[in-house]
């Protein structure tokens, strides 16, 4: 899975790897112990107008800063931010728990500007989810929610994903209906996405006829339309914690603490 860097908005011209390995090196200080990563400056700054504008100023060249440090960053993290850089490929997750790092890592992409990155990652994440017939969880999408702003394609793909596992659910996780309380943002996102869908209007339910059955009967009981499963309350969460399979629609979601 490789995608050519781009900056506001526009492609970059395509360039090959040896022609980006230049002599001249960048220091960059990674982590609270400082890990020293050597990059090559013009590949870096060809991929990230964050790192251009830092190493690539209008004074001389023995006057410019030639180091950079990111404290806030994890090895595990920049360490796959490396192996990127100089292959524009990315492994896709084998687990739910390698999210984690990818979500991290997609997070660094924002700040660095590097639009190849991010939309790389949105599709190792969105593949894995769709090849194992499983949603995000409320911690991934809490995670990202924290971590981004609106119009942010993550955010979006997490919610139209959480849309989808709510509408085909026969009843609505307890903590998924906590969140959903709690973050009014978050709800008014999902009937967003569902209205992306452009659904016709033969394929929804009218309520206003009598004889539409509201899901309340059938086969498998009463139901109710406020019917919750229930779970154990949950906080917001800010930070990354812990792991998480995923939500499936058989309605065993794990998405709780």
């Amino acid at each position: 899975m490789s995608s050519e860097s781009s900056q506001n908005g526009d492609e970059k011209p395509q360039k090959q790897l040896h022609e980006l390995l230049t002599h001249t090196l960048v220091d960059i200080y990674v982590g609270e112990e400082n890990s020293h990563y050597p990059l090559h400056e013009k590949l870096l700054c060809h991929h990230s107008p964050f790192f251009a504008r830092i190493f690539y100023t209008k004074s001389s060249s023995s006057s410019r800063t030639k180091e950079f440090g990111l404290p806030e960053v994890s090895d595990e993290v920049f360490a796959l931010f490396v192996g990127w850089l100089y292959s524009c490929a990315l492994r896709f997750p084998e687990e739910e728990r390698d999210i984690g790092p990818l979500l991290d890592l997609y997070f660094l992409a924002s700040k660095l500007q590097i639009t190849g990155l991010e939309t790389d990652i949105v599709d190792a994440v969105r593949a894995y989810y769709h090849n194992n017939s499983t949603y995000p969880g409320l911690r991934r999408v809490q995670y990202v929610y924290a971590n981004t702003e609106e119009d942010n394609v993550m955010r979006e793909m997490m919610v139209g994903s959480v849309a989808r596992f709510l509408a085909l659910s026969d009843s609505i996780p307890q903590h998924w209906a906590n969140a959903l309380k709690k973050n009014g943002q978050l709800s008014v996102d999902i009937i967003r996405s569902i209205q992306e869908w452009h659904l016709e209007e033969r394929q929804v339910p009218d309520a206003r006829e009598a004889s539409v059955d509201r899901g309340r009967g059938g086969f498998k009981g009463p139901v109710g339309f406020s019917a919750v499963e229930g779970s154990s309350e949950m906080e917001d969460v800010k930070e990354e914690s812990g792991e998480e399979d995923g939500e499936h629609v058989n309605g065993n979601a794990n998405g709780a603490a």
